[in-house]
């Protein structure tokens, strides 16, 4: 029975599965009948103790703001363990030091569960900020060019296999060196910055399914999943006005940055990531080649 009580446990505190109330009474019917206990009060009595027990558990395990979860959540274990096993001692006649064996027994497993569960979750925790912080940039808090190469090989799989929409814009700082010489590295990182939440903010209020990615020193690269040209052109018009000639504040100075962008849609004779990326490339290029702050689209 101990660990019965322990799924029990597992499945009420642990994954939280909530069981309507109008389940409960049907299922402990169908379990008395199997067992052939139906006939017996204490059986009764052992099932109305178990659907509180559940129901309590859901509960306390909604309920996040209690200082001490491991003590509350052994309390009730203990309690509700207790009576349960009282039933089963009265039903078959149990020795008292039987009795208490068993619930002892069932304390340290509950002990246990909790602190495994814990474990578990605090590793797979661990391994979501290691995930994040392997995806993410450091200075801009935008996922970065790992992250992007993930990405962009499961959209142009996708894509090209359903022939689906996908474009890409790509731009960088004109003169980025220049601020960095001047004003200080530290100027640069917070114009990067800046430029980040500027571009954050326009995909947000647009289409947050358009991803912002750092993928070199001042380079950047913006992925539209289910774009065609036209429709990227909004969102691309509107980043651009909003960088250029914007002015990021350092030290009481203004310091006043342009990009220059190049834009591309997937085509068929793209046969890997790296031959779409490449042709966004040449664009953002050709754009730098022609006097720099402007879009090349092809």
């Amino acid at each position: 029975m101990n660990f019965q009580l322990i799924g029990l446990i597992f499945c009420a505190y642990f994954l939280n599965i909530k069981v309507p109330m109008y389940y409960f009474f049907p299922i402990m019917i169908l379990y008395m009948v199997f067992n052939s206990s139906i006939g017996y009060w204490e059986s009764w009595l052992h099932g109305i103790i178990l659907m509180i027990f559940y129901i309590s558990l859901n509960k306390l395990r909604r309920r996040q703001k209690y200082r001490h979860p491991f003590v509350c959540y052994m309390l009730m274990g203990t309690v509700f363990g207790g009576m349960l096993w009282l039933c089963m001692k009265i039903k078959f006649g149990l020795p008292m030091a039987t009795f208490f064996e068993e619930w002892g027994y069932l304390i340290i497993f509950e002990a246990l569960l909790f602190s495994y569960v814990g474990m578990i979750l605090r590793d797979s925790q661990l391994k979501i900020k290691l995930l994040q912080f392997a995806n993410h940039d450091a200075l801009t808090k935008t996922e970065n060019y790992a992250a992007y190469t993930a990405e962009i090989n499961n959209l142009f799989d996708s894509s090209s296999k359903n022939k689906l929409d996908l474009s890409m814009m790509m731009f960088d700082i004109d003169h980025f060196k220049q601020v960095n010489d001047t004003y200080g590295h530290l100027a640069g990182d917070k114009v990067l910055q800046h430029v980040a939440d500027v571009v954050h903010t326009v995909i947000n209020a647009n289409d947050p399914k358009v991803k912002l990615y750092r993928t070199g020193g001042e380079e950047f690269n913006v992925i539209f999943p289910g774009y065609d040209l036209n429709s990227t052109e909004p969102i691309v018009k509107e980043i651009f006005a909003a960088l250029n000639h914007l002015d990021v504040n350092i030290d009481g100075e203004d310091i006043s940055i342009t990009i220059s962008v190049g834009v591309s849609m997937i085509s068929k004779k793209d046969t890997e990531p790296n031959d779409f990326y490449t042709r966004v490339d040449s664009n953002l290029y050709r754009s730098k080649r022609n006097g720099r702050m402007r879009i090349t689209v092809a």
